[in-house]
Formats: C-alpha cells, sequence, structure tokens
C-alpha cells in the first residue's frame, strides 16, 4: 500500500470510533462514516453497504483519494443498510452541513433501490396502469435520495425473497410536485447475478476509474448515433439536432477535434460501424438517441428496401418472426396464419419455412446484428456515454444493459440511462456542453433529471478544461451570486449560458426576467439557448402562454416547433386553431412536427375545428387528400368524444367504465371532457375510487384553459368528508400549479 494510501487507512481507522457522534444521535452508531481529508467548499459521498466495502476497502479508499486530489472532499458512509430512510437522513445532514456542503452522492454495492408510485407526471411518458405488478409498475428513481424537498411516504417493502432491496414509496400530497435535485446522484452497480461477481467488478471498476481519472483528457472526440424508428424518422428532426450540436460543440467541429454521425440509414446493420467508435481509444463522449428496452440497445429495423426482392426477404422475416411468436404464446397457428393471409394477401408458401431450423438460425442471427445486445459491450472507451433510450437504466435489475458500459474492459466510467421508459421527444442535447468545460457530469444530470433519469458509474468525472475550477465550483456552491450567472450569460458559449439562464431565474425580478427571456427567445442565434428561455418562460404564471406558443411553433430550430406542438395540446384554446391549423397545411414535410399536430387538433372544440378545417382546405384542390383526412379524423373524434361525456354523465356507468375513461386523460388533452370530469369529481354520490381517479385526471390539465376551473372545485374539496378525496384535491393543486416546473 502506498504512503498516502496508508495514511487515508489509518486516518479511516480513527474516524471509524468517532462516527457515531459525527451527527446527531438520529444517525444509527453502527454506521461508519470517514470525513473528508480535504477541506473545500463542497463535499461528496461514497455510501456503500458493509459487505462491499469490507472487500473493496483498500479501492476505495484510493477512489475516495483520486475524487480529493480533484478538489472535493469526499466522506465514506458504510452500514448494513435496513432501508432508503437511513441514507437519506445522512445526506440531508452532510447536505446542511454549514461548512462544505454535501454536491453529490454515489451508491456502490447493495444498496436500497427507491420504487416510486403514483408520481408519474414527473417521468417524461411513463403512464402505466399501477394495478400490475408493482416492481413492474411502479418507477425506480434515486429522486428519493437527491432532491430533499420531495415529501414521500412508504408503503412496503417488495415480498419477493429476490427483491428485497425494493422499497414502494408515494410522494405525499403536500409535497411539492415537482423536481429539482438538490445534489446530484450516481449508482456503481454493475449487472451480476450473485454478490461475489457484483464485487469483483465493482473491485475492477474503481480501479480503472482511479487510472482515467488521471488522464488529462479534454472533450474533443464526440459521436452521436441515431437509431431506426426515433422521431418517426424524421431527417427534418435530425438536421435540427445536428445543427443544435454544432453551436454547442463548435470546438469539434475545428481542426484537431472529432465529431461523427451515425444514422441506422448508413448501414443494414450499424451495429459493427458504432461498436467500431465506441472502442476507439480516444473516444470521449458517445451521445446514442434510439429505442431500448432493459437488456437491448434497438440500432436497426428490417433494411429499407425498394427493390422487389429485398422488399419480398422482409416480409418473409415478419411473417416467420410472427408465426414463431403465436407458437410461443400457444395460440391457433392455423387462425394465425388465415389472419396474415387475409390482411396481407399472401399464400401458403409464405408460411412454410417458419419453423425450419436452418431459419430459425439464419433469422436468429439476423435479428442478432439488428441491436447492440448486452455481451456486445467489450471495451468500451467513450469515457461518458449518454443512452437516450428507454429502460437500458434499469438498475434495480440484477441484468440491465447500462451498466455494461462502465463495468467493461475498456475506459468508460460514467453511462447516463433510464430506468423506465421515456419520451421521445426529450430535449435530450439539454446542457450537453458544458462536460466540454471540465464540469462534473454529475452537474449535468442535477439540472436536466426525470424521475428515470440516473448515472451508471462516476458522477465526480469530467474532461479537462481550462476553467474547470471555476466551474465545478460555481455550479457545486449553493450560495452563487447572480453577479456571476449574469458574468457567464455573456460569454458566449450556449450551454453556459443556457445553464445560467436557470440560475437566474431563482433570483431575478420576475417582470424584469420575463422580458429578457422574451428577447432571448426571438432573438438569440443559439438554439439551445433559446430552448431554455422557452422552458423557463412557460414556469411564470404571468406568461401569456398563446403568445409564447405562437413564437415558438414559428422558430427555425425544429425542435422547439416541436414542443409548441405539444404545449398547443395541453392548453386546447380555440383561438390558436387557425394558426395550428395554418402551420400544419403549411409545413407537412416536417414529419414529427406533424405527428404532434396531429396529436393535438382533435384537443380544440369540434365546434371550432371542424368548420376552420372545411373554410381552409375545403375549395383548395392541391389539398383535397388532406381536408378529407383531417375530416375523417375530426369526425371521428367528436364521435368518441361525445360516446365518453355520454359515458362520464351516465349513473348507471360501473365503476370500472368511468375510470376506465378517466384514464384516457392522463394522456389525451381532451378539454372538452374537464366538466364531465369535474363534475364526478364533485359528485359525493359518485364512488371514493372514481372520484379520485377523476382529480387524479385532471391533475394533467395544469396548462389546460379549465385550470381554474379545475383550481376551484380541488379547493373546495380539500375540506371534503372523505379523506382520500381531500388528500387527492390536495396533490392535485400542487400538480396543476407547478407544471410549469416540468418539461412536459
Amino acid at each position: 500500500m502506498s504512503t498516502s494510501l496508508a495514511r487515508v487507512a489509518f486516518r479511516s481507522k480513527m474516524l471509524l470510533l468517532l462516527g457515531s457522534i459525527i451527527f446527531s444521535g438520529t444517525i444509527a452508531k453502527a454506521q461508519s462514516i470517514i470525513n473528508p481529508s480535504v477541506k473545500t467548499s463542497s463535499s461528496f459521498a461514497i455510501v456503500i453497504d458493509n459487505k462491499t466495502y469490507e472487500a473493496v476497502e483498500k479501492e476505495v479508499l484510493a477512489y475516495k483519494s483520486s475524487i480529493e486530489a480533484d478538489g472535493l472532499g469526499t466522506y465514506i458512509i458504510s452500514h448494513n443498510w435496513k432501508n432508503p430512510e437511513e441514507i437519506r437522513e445522512v445526506l440531508k445532514k452532510l447536505y446542511k452541513a454549514p461548512k462544505s456542503p454535501l454536491e453529490g452522492v454515489v451508491f456502490i454495492g447493495n444498496i436500497p433501490v427507491p420504487m416510486i408510485r403514483e408520481a408519474q407526471y414527473l417521468t417524461s411518458t411513463f403512464k402505466m396502469v399501477e394495478t400490475i405488478r408493482w416492481d413492474r409498475s411502479s418507477v425506480p428513481s434515486d429522486r428519493f435520495y437527491d432532491d430533499f424537498d420531495l415529501q414521500f411516504e412508504f408503503l412496503k417493502q417488495d415480498e419477493d425473497s429476490s427483491r428485497k432491496n425494493l422499497f414502494y414509496y408515494k410522494i405525499k400530497a403536500e409535497s411539492p410536485q415537482y423536481i429539482e435535485m438538490d445534489i446530484y446522484s450516481a449508482r456503481i452497480k454493475p449487472p451480476a447475478e450473485n454478490q461475489q461477481s457484483s464485487i469483483e467488478q465493482i473491485r475492477n471498476y474503481l480501479q480503472k476509474v482511479v487510472a482515467v481519472k488521471k488522464e488529462s483528457n479534454p472533450l474533443n472526440n464526440m459521436i452521436v448515433s441515431t437509431g431506426h424508428g426515433y422521431n418517426s424518422n424524421s431527417t427534418i428532426s435530425w438536421a435540427g439536432e445536428v445543427a443544435a450540436i454544432r453551436t454547442t460543440f463548435p470546438a469539434l467541429f475545428t481542426k484537431g477535434h472529432s465529431i461523427k454521425f451515425l444514422n441506422y440509414r448508413n448501414a443494414d446493420f450499424m451495429k459493427n460501424n458504432l461498436l467500431t467508435e465506441l472502442r476507439r481509444e480516444n473516444l470521449d463522449l458517445a451521445f446514442m438517441t434510439g429505442h431500448g428496452t432493459a437488456t437491448l440497445q434497438l440500432l436497426n429495423g428490417y433494411p429499407d428496401a425498394s427493390a422487389p426482392q429485398p422488399s419480398m426477404e422482409n416480409v418473409a422475416r415478419y411473417i416467420r418472426s410472427k408465426m414463431r411468436n403465436a407458437k410461443e404464446a400457444g395460440r391457433n397457428l392455423e387462425e394465425v396464419k388465415a389472419g396474415f393471409q387475409k390482411s396481407l394477401g399472401l399464400n401458403d408458401k409464405w408460411f412454410e419455412d417458419a419453423f425450419i431450423q436452418e431459419k430459425i438460425d439464419e433469422d436468429s442471427i439476423f435479428n442478432d446484428k439488428l441491436d447492440m445486445q448486452t455481451w456486445d459491450l467489450q471495451n468500451i472507451n467513450a469515457r461518458v456515454a449518454y443512452l437516450n433510450s428507454c429502460l437500458t437504466g434499469s438498475f434495480h435489475l440484477n441484468d440491465y444493459l447500462a451498466g455494461y458500459y462502465p463495468f467493461s474492459n475498456g475506459k468508460n466510467v460514467a453511462a447516463f440511462a433510464n430506468s423506465v421508459g421515456v419520451l421521445q421527444d426529450l430535449w435530450s442535447i439539454q446542457l450537453l456542453g458544458i462536460l466540454q468545460h471540465g464540469v462534473r457530469v454529475g452537474h449535468l444530470l442535477k439540472k436536466t433529471a426525470y424521475l428515470e433519469t440516473h448515472i451508471m458509474g462516476d458522477p465526480t468525472y469530467h474532461f479537462q478544461a481550462p476553467q474547470q475550477k471555476y466551474y465545478n465550483s460555481l455550479m457545486g456552491s449553493q450560495t452563487s451570486s447572480a453577479k456571476e450567472w449574469q458574468k457567464i450569460l455573456k460569454n458566449g458559449d450556449a450551454d453556459l449560458q443556457s445553464y445560467a439562464l436557470t440560475e437566474l431565474f431563482k433570483t431575478q425580478p420576475e417582470a424584469q426576467f420575463t422580458s429578457q427571456l422574451y428577447n432571448i427567445l426571438t432573438g438569440h442565434t443559439n438554439e439551445s439557448v433559446r430552448t431554455q428561455a422557452y422552458f423557463l418562460l412557460r414556469r411564470y404564471e404571468n406568461t401569456d402562454l398563446k403568445k409564447l406558443v405562437t413564437v415558438a411553433l414559428n422558430d427555425n430550430y425544429e425542435y422547439i416547433q416541436r414542443k409548441a406542438a405539444y404545449d398547443i395540446a395541453e392548453q386546447g384554446d380555440d383561438e390558436l386553431f387557425k394558426e395550428t391549423l395554418t402551420h400544419y397545411i403549411n409545413n407537412q414535410e416536417m414529419k414529427r412536427v406533424i405527428y404532434k399536430l396531429d396529436w393535438s387538433i382533435p384537443f380544440f372544440n369540434n365546434t371550432i375545428s371542424l368548420p376552420e378545417t372545411d373554410r381552409l382546405l375545403k375549395n383548395d384542390p392541391d389539398n383535397k387528400e388532406l381536408h378529407e383526412k383531417l375530416t375523417r379524423k375530426l369526425t371521428y373524434e367528436k364521435q368518441k368524444l361525445s360516446k365518453m361525456e355520454d359515458n362520464l354523465r351516465n349513473e348507471k356507468a360501473t365503476d370500472k367504465e368511468l375510470i376506465a375513461d378517466l384514464r384516457t386523460l392522463r394522456a389525451y388533452r381532451y378539454h372538452q371532457l374537464v366538466p364531465a370530469a369535474l363534475a364526478l369529481a364533485g359528485n359525493t354520490k359518485s364512488a371514493e375510487q372514481v372520484r379520485v381517479a377523476a382529480l387524479e385526471a385532471l391533475s394533467w390539465f395544469g396548462f389546460s384553459y379549465h385550470k381554474q376551473e379545475i383550481l376551484q372545485l380541488c379547493e373546495k374539496l380539500t375540506s371534503d368528508a372523505n379523506p382520500a378525496v381531500a388528500t387527492q384535491a390536495l396533490k392535485t393543486i400542487h400538480v396543476i400549479k407547478e407544471t410549469g416546473r416540468r418539461p412536459f
């Protein structure tokens, strides 16, 4: 052991004796707490379970030393953790320390996993029925540990012996209903089936991260990849992101630096191309967008084809796959076959080889080459990987794909990933450019995380940059001044300016800052700065939302237009319909924006939308097909809404039928049905579960033109005789009032 490590080890043994008195008596004496060895303006904590710590103490101490050598005092806190509350209490105390308050934490080994329920509005899109298995319908989230303002109610520990580390909570009605992390967090948790394998992987990872942190490595090599089926395969959406990345990382486009863009269209099997890049010794940042599962990164679909032969091969693979799935599910194969023959016009020949072993093997190899499998992730050298996809960060499982990045044999030390499904239309590159300035990756998470967003690996890792010490000190401080952020706002860097806006939002007078943000939205040259201004303006109660979305809908950045399309749906204001429809007619090439406007148009009052559609399109020969399409769509939606409203107002409807219709409002913003939902919520004769479901559904209408009506009823119902109704009414008030604080 080196002299410095021996010194730390001796110090640790002494501090173990003092650990029980460092904090107040609310912390169990069995917890071992090692204080930082250096004095710094902020601090960091390593939280680890006893068994893992005993096995890898040497490596943990070396990891602590590497963080402290970078100017961040570090605690080691080990214990046989019984529940998440024990850990949260320790972290809160460290965060409130008068000197060197906590800025971040990493969890190593077997650390309890909070599983959050009844808070799906804090995710980007997750909306699963919570009556199914709790481990599937809850969100694994370390926001329990890093957002101290959120208030949680414990529900239960998982009963299954293999899932005893899962603890279920819901957010209390009186809690803030938005995420604003106080510290950043990460997990060093390998994909492993047993304790011994986990410990060995942790030991290897800690040795690696200590070595990698010694590199003098600026962010000057990056790749951006896009998988099949994402954002409607829209080339205009993709081009918009390329333009935004160019203004975010201008240096990467200059001599001596590199940035590569990989797209699923580049090859029938993009995996080989992507793996070649990920294994490149000098790769710094890999930003990867696409669909995913817990154990797959989806890259390619069946090859794009216009020629007859490859098109026929695609159909044949599709049929073989469907027949095998049907057999595995125990379905009647002749009925399945007859269905495909009728729908696709196929003869018997297409079905003959579905169960021939040679074809089964051939298709298996073909499918393996389409997507990134866990066993592909060896020797990954991208120091930081960002997986903008669903489920790859399902760290509550023993086996999850994102874990294979930092625990590969390469130099990857951190991977951003999501524990549940995520929205395709995320602002995925938000603040990403701050990493080039030597900012710790945890600071990026702290500003951009949803309930499901996590870092796997070391959150203190950062690239080398001239002003890294200054920026890390500023972003890790709880007392940074507005003067400092105003200075940064003038420095010309897109994402540093965007970060400064998020900080100034906390302190600047609302009227003054609203004007400043509007000026940025309408006049700034950088896409990311305009987008940040738009997101912040949505938070202000004084903002004219109709004016705001009108400005955004006409921005040159496709993503801002797409975001405006979402917000149009959220508002449903009839005065916006004409402009919405005009934009829809004139921008048919913008595939993803049109997709969202297609989604939005049915939410307007059909007494306005149908006549206006006729007025603009009926006598236009160039848009005859579009007129017919919209008329069919709006007519269908009108009939559907009429049926739903009749059911919601039907006193003979069953509770199950009512709840099913009410749940629809969580995803589809049918503003015309709000009055019916309000009537159900306020009807004391309705069943408790129906009234609660109505109030919960109404909480998704925070931007609706019905907002004030919803709030008025909820205020009244907070004193309802039914405690469950009163509690949900209070929660709905908070959710609605804080809607603007959530990006979606």
